[in-house]
């Protein structure tokens, strides 16, 4: 058991994480199980962003509550998350080079996803260290 001081940036990014994690559960559900209304409301959605983001969102309450314990492995699970997101990021680019239809909101969408997840990210392997 770690019986150091909690570390009050590392709390809020973990709140932050669980929170944002809920939110991208729910409306990634939403639109994927929600019905043909939901996906009509969704407009030019890119199923395989949705797709990743849904499931990502599970991996965003696990890392939030591993950072809130201030565990390594939550440090290392944040780094996952933002490469994983910003590998998506660019595939996604690369369907909206070649012509194919989505939102503007998932530009922007996945533009604070993947400044969230480098920033939390750096912020854990910057306080959460190896204990002996």
């Amino acid at each position: 058991m770690n019986h150091s001081k909690p570390d009050l940036l590392l709390r809020a990014m973990a709140v932050l994480a669980v929170a944002f994690g809920l939110l991208t559960i729910v409306s990634g559900g939403l639109t994927l199980f929600g019905g043909d209304a939901a996906r009509r409301s969704a407009g030019a959605y890119v199923p395989f962003v949705l797709w990743f983001n849904f499931a990502a969102g599970f991996a965003y309450v696990i890392a939030g509550a591993g950072l809130w314990l201030q565990r390594l492995w939550a440090a290392r699970l944040a780094a996952g998350i933002a490469a994983a997101t910003v590998l998506v990021f660019a595939a996604f680019g690369v369907r909206v080079m070649t012509g194919g239809a989505y939102e503007m909101r998932t530009v922007a969408a996945m533009t604070l996803r993947s400044l969230v997840w480098l920033a939390i990210a750096w912020l854990a392997s910057r306080r959460i260290r190896p204990r002996n």
